[in-house]
């Protein structure tokens, strides 16, 4: 129980976690993303409109983190479709604004790998149910 909530958890604020992009991208709020242009070229900044798009999508990811942290806090298998699209929809939001975005949000694509790799590989059910996740 104690590791199904930890994970869960996890979810939840990688989840949030993606909210720092929609706000940098549609608000002056400081959340430590510079102001580098993205990895295409250097006319697009997180604050352009392509900018604001991709803040959307930062939104999204968000959205199905938080969904998938309450289907996983629930006992709902539907957890995994949630994280994986979550996973999908963040590494689509974060890779094309590597120059952009915080050491942290980095590390965060490296949780979308492993939430990918569990769930789709052969072999990763049994970190699902180490953490006693349906």
């Amino acid at each position: 129980m104690v590791l199904e909530t930890l994970a869960a958890l996890v979810l939840l604020g990688h989840g949030l976690g993606h909210t720092t992009g929609l706000a940098g991208a549609w608000s002056n709020i400081e959340t430590g993303f510079s102001d580098k242009p993205w990895i295409f070229g250097e006319n697009m900044r997180l604050r352009s409109p392509i900018g604001k798009v991709f803040g959307l999508v930062f939104l999204t990811a968000a959205m199905l983190f938080v969904i998938s942290s309450v289907a996983a806090f629930t006992g709902s298998e539907s957890w995994r479709t949630f994280a994986l699209a979550g996973s999908i929809a963040s590494i689509a939001c974060m890779v094309p604004w590597w120059n952009t975005v915080i050491f942290g949000a980095r590390l965060g694509v490296l949780l979308d790998i492993a939430i990918i790799l569990v769930l789709i590989v052969p072999g990763g059910e049994p970190f699902v149910d180490f953490f006693g996740l349906p």
